[in-house]
């Protein structure tokens, strides 16, 4: 399962670049190239490929005369509470629709999930929740918005100490260690992504659904 397809299961909180400013957590190798490495306790907060769709046709052909409603998941932005013990992350998002049959007025109620993902794939909780879309008589388009929110346990996001020394330590030039990112060692690496959370949201989508996300 790719980090992109992630509906059971997008980059890690920590962002690697190369010298940059200085900051507080800053890897820095004196009088030559540094490693800038930032990294937050906030979830990251991304739409899952393929679950940022969804058509519903008024048939079982796959045509374009028969499709009945499109809907997109746009505009995805986060606010991120990290003052206490547990961090509360909130993703607010547009849902955009357009209906292909605009006689009368029409309502559609589309379902999407949220999920929290530690290190990469593994699940923490799921939850599901609707929206729902409104047609005046003759609207072909229209638009919503969604809302998902979550907790996170600021200890399981937090790096060990040890860990942090290691990446945040002072390096030299000329040192052994100088040109080498502690991101790239493996134990360094798992201890990141364990710290790290994503809060996904996207379309709850039948496999027919998927499927034809997947394929079109």
């Amino acid at each position: 399962m790719t980090a992109r397809f992630r509906l059971l299961a997008l980059g890690l909180c920590a962002t690697v670049a190369l010298a940059g400013c200085r900051s507080k957590g800053d890897i820095v190798v004196e009088e030559g190239v540094g490693i800038t490495a930032l990294r937050t306790v906030c979830p990251a907060v991304g739409v899952p490929d393929y679950t940022g769709d969804i058509t519903l046709f008024n048939s079982q052909e796959r045509t374009a005369s028969a499709l009945a409603v499109t809907a997109a998941i746009t505009n995805v932005r986060v606010a991120c509470d990290d003052s206490g013990s547990d961090i509360y992350s909130v993703a607010t998002f547009d849902v955009v629709a357009r209906r292909y049959n605009t006689q009368g007025p029409a309502t559609v109620t589309l379902p999407y999930f949220s999920t929290v993902v530690r290190g990469d794939s593994a699940i923490v909780s799921k939850r599901i929740g609707t929206v729902t879309l409104n047609f005046a008589p003759g609207q072909e388009r229209t638009q919503t918005t969604g809302q998902a929110g979550a907790y996170i346990n600021r200890a399981e996001a937090t790096l060990p100490d040890d860990i942090r020394e290691r990446i945040t330590r002072r390096r030299k030039s000329g040192e052994a260690d100088a040109a080498v990112d502690p991101l790239t060692e493996p134990d360094v690496k798992a201890a990141v992504a364990r710290a790290s959370f994503e809060l996904l949201v996207g379309f709850q989508l039948t496999k027919d659904q998927l499927a034809y996300n997947v394929t079109r």
